[in-house]
C-alpha cells in the first residue's frame, strides 16, 4: 500500500481540530514540545552548546508536559470533560511557567536584570586552600551571557516565545473543551 500524501495528512489533521480541538491541542502540545526538547539536545550534543544551569531548569515545562500531553490526548476520546479541561490548564500553565523562566533567562542574557550567582556575575576565588577542589566543580558555562542567537534572539529566547505559543494553544484547547 502506498504512503498518504502530504494532502491527506494535511486533511485528515484539519479534521482532527475541527472535530476535536482539546485533543488536538494536547497533540500540538506534545508534538512542538517533544520537537522543542529534541532541537535543545541537538544544540547540546551535535552542535556541543554546554548548557548553563538555567538552561537546563528552562527544560522541566517540557518533560512533564510532554508526556502529560499526550495522556491528556489520550483521555479526550472517553475521559469526563472536566478532566480533559483540568489536564490542559495545567498544560497552560506549565507552559506559562517555561515561558517565565526563558523570559528570565533572556533577561539575564541582555543584562536587563542579575541572574543566579552560581552561573553569572563576578567569579568568586574564595581563599586559595580549596582552590584546586573548587576548579573541578566549578560550572563554566555562564547564565548571562547567549552561546548562540538567530536573528538576535539567543535560544533562552525562542523557548519564551514557543511556551508562550504552547500555552496558547492549551488554553485555546481548553476553551474549546468547556464550550462542548
Amino acid at each position: 500500500m502506498l504512503a498518504p500524501s502530504q494532502e491527506q495528512g494535511a486533511a485528515r489533521a484539519l479534521r482532527l481540530w475541527r472535530a476535536d480541538p482539546p485533543r488536538a491541542a494536547a497533540l500540538i502540545v506534545a508534538v512542538v514540545g517533544a520537537l522543542t526538547i529534541a532541537g535543545a539536545w541537538f544544540f547540546e550534543l551535535v552542535i556541543k552548546l554546554k548548557p548553563c544551569p538555567m538552561c537546563l531548569e528552562q527544560r522541566w515545562p517540557y518533560y512533564i508536559g510532554v508526556p502529560l500531553a499526550l495522556a491528556v490526548a489520550f483521555a479526550a476520546r472517553k475521559a469526563p470533560r472536566m478532566i480533559v479541561v483540568g489536564g490542559l490548564v495545567v498544560l497552560a500553565l506549565l507552559m506559562l511557567w517555561g515561558a517565565y523562566m526563558g523570559a528570565f533567562h533572556a533577561g539575564v542574557e541582555w543584562n536587563l536584570w542579575p541572574g543566579p550567582q552560581e552561573c553569572s556575575g563576578a567569579a568568586e576565588l574564595g581563599p586559595p586552600g580549596d582552590f584546586l577542589k573548587r576548579l573541578q566543580t566549578i560550572n563554566i558555562t555562564r547564565c548571562d551571557e547567549a552561546a548562540w542567537r538567530f536573528l538576535g534572539i539567543s535560544l533562552a529566547g525562542y523557548n519564551a516565545l514557543i511556551s508562550l505559543a504552547l500555552a496558547g494553544v492549551a488554553a485555546w484547547g481548553a476553551k474549546a473543551a468547556v464550550a462542548r
